[in-house]
Formats: structure tokens, C-alpha cells, sequence
């Protein structure tokens, strides 16, 4: 089914929120420094996936049949799910909140592209070329910038590997987007799609948060943070994202949450203490345009990028 022009809106805007909200789990995690940052991706990840699942039980149960004939790509998602908060919040601790955050997404959406494009013969539209350009030049100035400053939260040393694991996070993250938007392309609600991928992929991660999240319980600090991670950005923000994901294509989704470093590196600045020259914050008017470059209604005649796939376009019942 081809999505309104007002259909896709809406989609925008609700990626637009989970980006405003995952940009505050960086500045977050520094609120408990003496939490690992696997037990802060655990405890986030793991925490806001269980309470997704429990959200969404109904209509995974009605759905069961139809992720069980698609459990290739549901297994697919989950463990992504499960990598991506361990490398993402690494990458945070070692590399600082801004060069972590801006790795980790800003590799997605190009990650997100090549995999649409290989699996499902996607066809990006110049428009949305121009708009990621954009947005990844813009952070690579965020990232340059953020090197040639302090950076109180990370090491000079555990920058290369903070990077490295960036793009391990952004490959996951890109994984289970385009894993999750394929179940919703085959008939399976949003809410079902995201809540059974989250849920199997928090579950997976209860055996890290038991092995490392002792630090969580030893401060009232300690456990609000943890609390605060999976409850807005990981069980709001992924709510969020899922009502988007249903509206518009994954690689589309990634590209807007671009967002998100912007976010990242206003809180490290004005809360932790990161500096950010003029080049950070002219990477962040270029993905403030790259943002409304592929997010401008598209004209009549014209239509996004497509899947060519059959079956490809989300069913009615793919709404949250």
C-alpha cells in the first residue's frame, strides 16, 4: 500500500522524536561513571525490549504465526538488537559522547542503503543521496571537531577502537531497522514486529546485565540512570520509531536520525563539559539541512525511494 504524503509526515515526526530522545542516553550513562558500559547497554536495551514485548503481547500473539514463518529475520534482529547497545555505549565510554554517537550514527544510514539496495533492489532517490551526503558530511565535521578538542568523557587512546565499535554499532542498528521494517512489509503490525524483535533481543541480553549490572544497584544515581535509559529513550524512543519505520523506508529512518549526534553533542557541551568549535557546529547546521532536505514533501508524480521487491510496500495493518 503506498503511503500518504500526511502518512509519511507522521512518520518523519515520530523518528524525529525517538532521535531527540536517544541523543540524551550519551549524557545520560556519564551520570554513572562507575557502571560498565555493557551493564548501561544492557540494562537500557535489555530493559526498554522486555517492556516493549510486554506492551505489544497481544498483538505478537496474534501475529505468532507470521513471525514464526519469518523467524529468520526476527532471530536476525534480535541479535543485532542485543549488539548494538554493547557497542554503542562502548564506543561512547572510550571514544567520548559525541565521536561515539556521531560514529555510531551516522555509518547507519549509508549501512542502512547498502543493505536495502543488495537485498531488496532499492532504488535511492538523488534527493535522498544529496540529504545523507550531507548529513555524513556533517558528521565528519562533528567528529573532526570533537578530535581536536577536549574530550572529558572519552580517552585519547580508546579513540580508534571507540570509532571501530561505532561502526559495529551502526551495522546493528542498521541490521535490525531493516529486519524489523521487512516483517512490517509481510503483514506483521508494528508494534508486534518491533515488541517480539526487542523483546527476544532483551532477553538475550539479561545474561550480560546479571553478569556486569551490580554497579546499577549500589547507588540510588546508579539506578535512576539505568531506569531513565530504558524506560524513555529505549522503551519511549523505540515506540516511536517503530510508528515511523511502518510509514517510511528503514534507510529513510536511519538518514533522520541523524539527528540524534546533533542532540548528543548540544547536551555534551552545555551538561559534560565538551568543547564544540565553529566546524562542530557547522557539521550541525549541515545535518540540520541534510534533515530537511529528505524530509521536504516530495512532489506530485515524484515517490521515494522503493523496495522492488514483491509485497514490498507495508500492509494496512502495519500501523502501531
Amino acid at each position: 500500500m503506498t503511503r500518504t504524503p500526511h502518512e509519511r509526515l507522521l512518520g518523519i515526526a515520530a523518528v524525529l522524536v525517538a532521535a531527540i530522545l536517544w541523543g540524551t542516553t550519551g549524557t545520560a550513562a556519564t551520570f554513572a561513571p562507575e557502571v560498565s558500559a555493557v551493564a548501561i547497554g544492557a540494562a537500557a536495551m535489555g530493559g526498554g525490549g522486555l517492556m516493549q514485548a510486554a506492551l505489544s503481547a497481544g498483538r505478537i500473539r496474534r501475529h505468532a504465526a507470521a513471525l514464526r514463518a519469518q523467524w529468520q529475520y526476527l532471530l536476525l534482529g534480535a541479535v543485532a538488537v542485543a549488539i548494538y547497545p554493547l557497542a554503542f555505549y562502548a564506543s561512547m565510554r572510550l571514544a567520548g559522547v559525541t565521536i561515539g554517537t556521531v560514529v555510531s550514527i551516522g555509518s547507519a544510514p549509508l549501512l542502512s542503503a547498502l543493505i536495502e539496495t543488495r537485498l531488496d533492489g532499492l532504488r535511492l532517490t538523488r534527493r535522498w543521496m544529496i540529504g545523507a551526503g550531507l548529513g555524513l558530511a556533517g558528521m565528519l565535521l562533528l567528529c573532526l571537531a570533537e578530535g581536536s578538542g577536549q574530550v572529558p568523557t572519552g580517552t585519547a587512546s580508546g579513540v580508534i577502537p571507540g570509532v571501530l565499535l561505532g561502526l559495529v554499532a551502526g551495522l546493528a542498528y542498521a541490521l535490525y531497522s531493516w529486519t524489523a521494517r521487512r516483517l512490517m512489509q509481510r503483514g506483521i503490525a508494528s508494534r508486534a514486529a518491533m515488541g517480539a524483535t526487542f523483546g527476544i533481543g532483551g532477553l538475550l541480553l539479561m545474561p550480560v546485565l546479571l553478569a556486569t549490572g551490580a554497579p546499577l544497584l549500589a547507588s540510588w544515581g546508579n539506578a535512576s540512570v539505568g531506569l531513565y535509559m530504558a524506560l524513555v529513550p529505549m522503551f519511549v524512543g523505540y515506540l516511536c520509531f517503530g510508528h515511523g519505520l511502518a510509514r517510511i523506508p528503514a534507510s529513510t529512518a536511519t538518514t533522520i536520525t541523524l539527528f540524534e549526534p546533533v542532540v548528543a553533542a548540544g547536551l555534551a557541551v552545555v551538561i559534560v563539559g565538551e568543547r564544540l568549535p565553529a566546524m562542530g557546529w557547522a557539521g550541525i547546521l549541515l545535518i540540520l539541512t541534510c534533515l530537511v532536505c529528505i524530509s521536504a514533501p516530495i512532489r506530485a508524480g515524484k515517490r521515494e525511494a522503493s523496495v522492488a521487491v514483491p509485497g514490498a510496500e507495508a500492509s494496512p495493518d502495519t500501523r502501531s
